[in-house]
């Protein structure tokens, strides 16, 4: 019996081990106090946060911006719903992070960054680090200063010593990634002139369609994100010249004008823009859809041929890049969403592939000038190294439904 449990032990003891060291390492946080006096505040007026790992070696003056992800609020309502949560306040936000996936400290994990510093930026605006509203009302006590959080993070950064970045890399997944798009620019010109600077988005190219009532819904839900947070002013100034503010938040109508360099990961099947853009809960009262979006493989075919289309729309939406080689793309077939803070979608064995490339070297190889990367998938269900997302209909989840 003693036998039995000394071996138990033991095995739970290496089976944790093997745990951490393929997930990486936990690091603490850092809190931007001198963010609060300039009114860089999150939801609930607490200061900005994010996670650093240091950089070490030949990594020690390079930096990976990680923009955390975690949709938007749209409304009052919405806001205050997030505002005790790590979505809208610092203070509910993990002292420990677990950094893995392109986060990884680990060479055989994260071949191409693993040695840089590696930071992960708490998303706790509602707004893609985009809204500047100065009026608080005092019953709500909700701050919407997105793009002030953005600032005092990037500041706060600089001082610790990215200001000598050699190498650095604004990434983000989700609506993390939407921020990437959208501050690529203006993250370059915070940097050093002969500074190596690219942009990477996974997940974040939501397109402009309608829903399958016809409805636009996501156009009316981007328009009151921009109205609540003010977001206007801190949007590309290239877009909101020709086109209403809410519009610029799409990326069809920004990317093809951001000079940096640019790469973006995605899937043409992307599970929150088929749960949210084409088949949101208002567009399917009856739920039709709920099966199929908890699970690709319980579509019928007139689903997915639906979803066929709209990946033929993503890819429209896609041309807006344009031709420049600056430009790199991994748009798989998968029914995903976020591929490169998970170990397995990020790089393994079994990773997702295009012409025989994991994402993550795909876009190492980008990043250092080695190969261009554009490709793009055949249709679903073609791809056979996909890691489909199947979601548990009672999991409470922060990949946030709209």
């Amino acid at each position: 019996m003693v036998n039995g449990t000394v071996q138990q032990w033991i095995y739970s003891f290496v089976t944790l081990s093997i745990i951490f060291r393929t997930e990486g390492l936990f690091v603490n946080i850092t809190y931007v106090l001198s963010g609060v006096a300039k009114g860089a505040v999150c939801l609930d007026g607490s200061p900005p946060a994010y996670h650093h790992d240091k950089g070490f070696g030949t990594g020690v003056n390079s930096w990976l911006i990680q923009m955390e992800g975690g949709g938007w609020c749209n409304n009052v309502t919405t806001c205050l719903s997030r505002k005790n949560t790590r979505l809208g306040s610092s203070k509910q936000m993990v002292e420990s992070l677990a950094f893995s996936g392109i986060l990884s400290n680990l060479p055989q994990f994260n071949p191409d960054f693993y040695n840089w510093n590696r930071v992960k930026v708490g998303y706790c605006d509602g707004s893609s680090f985009t809204g500047d509203v100065q009026a608080v009302n005092p019953i709500t006590n909700l701050h919407f200063r997105g793009a002030r959080v953005f600032l005092a993070v990037m500041e706060d950064l600089l001082a610790k010593g990215m200001k000598n970045a050699e190498n650095a890399i604004l990434s983000g997944c989700s609506a993390g990634g939407l921020t990437s798009i959208l501050h690529c620019d203006s993250f370059k010109a915070l940097l050093p002139m002969g500074a190596k600077v690219k942009c990477f988005s996974d997940a974040g190219y939501f397109i402009y369609a309608k829903d399958i009532s016809g409805a636009p819904h996501i156009e009316e839900y981007f328009r009151d994100v921009v109205s609540l947070h003010g977001s206007a002013k801190n949007l590309p100034p290239v877009c909101t010249s020709r086109l209403k503010p809410d519009l610029c938040f799409f990326p069809q109508n920004v990317a093809q004008h951001v000079r940096t360099p640019l790469f973006l990961v995605n899937a043409a099947y992307d599970s929150w823009q088929i749960k949210n853009i084409l088949a949101p809960g208002v567009a399917d009262p009856y739920g039709f859809w709920l099966n199929c979006k908890l699970d690709i493989l319980k579509c019928s075919s007139r689903q997915l041929q639906i979803m066929h289309g709209y990946r033929l729309l993503f890819l429209r939406a896609l041309n807006a890049l344009g031709p420049s080689s600056s430009r790199g793309y991994f748009i798989n077939s998968c029914y995903a969403h976020c591929q490169t803070e998970v170990q397995e979608t990020w790089y393994r064995a079994d990773s997702p592939k295009l012409a025989n490339k994991t994402i993550a070297k795909a876009l190492g190889d980008w990043f250092y000038d080695k190969n261009p990367f554009q490709k793009i998938d055949c249709p679903y269900p073609c791809d056979k190294t996909c890691h489909n997302r199947v979601f548990d209909p009672n999991a409470h989840t922060f990949d946030i439904d709209i």
